[in-house]
């Protein structure tokens, strides 16, 4: 059994690095015919958008069931989250915030040898999707995306909806 679920979590990984390797390269294309900033906007909206998609399973936590929202995502990542190394850092009625201590896209574009600029602007591209999610599913959203010179990836931080 142990083999299969290290198959099954090596395949996850695969997609999810397959997933960042097209963000990246539809990146950019877009960036060469329409500008940075523009292209930016574009992937952003997008991938903000199939966040969106995806929210309606979370939005019966909303307004304000910060710790069954917590159960709920992280359950619904593949193999338990694990491959994000999540630590909760807050969980009460008022913030949510959760720490990626690893995570697949950046992984993907460190083996793709991008610098730690191209890096920083793809990866809080990448992000959008967390926004579209938690705003999608009714809760206020912020997070603090991978900087140069810092471990880790993404911080998240959610409040209860309005």
């Amino acid at each position: 059994m142990s083999c299969c679920k290290d198959k099954a979590n090596k395949d996850v990984v695969g997609a999810m690095k397959m997933r960042a390797r097209m963000y990246y390269r539809i990146f950019c294309e877009l960036r060469e015919e329409l500008g940075e900033e523009r292209a930016t906007a574009i992937m952003k909206r997008g991938i903000r958008q199939g966040g969106k998609d995806a929210a309606a399973n979370l939005a019966q936590y909303a307004p304000g069931d910060l710790q069954g929202l917590k159960d709920a995502f992280l359950s619904s990542v593949p193999d338990n989250a694990s491959m994000f190394s999540p630590e909760i850092v807050k969980c009460d009625h008022e913030d949510l915030v959760i720490q990626f201590h690893s995570c697949p896209l950046k992984e993907a574009y460190e083996d793709m040898g991008l610098d730690d600029e191209e890096k920083e602007k793809i990866l809080a591209i990448a992000a959008a999707v967390d926004g579209g999610l938690f705003g999608g599913a009714g809760f206020e959203f912020s997070s603090t995306t991978w900087k140069p010179g810092q471990s880790g990836c993404c911080r998240l931080h959610i409040k209860p909806g309005k």
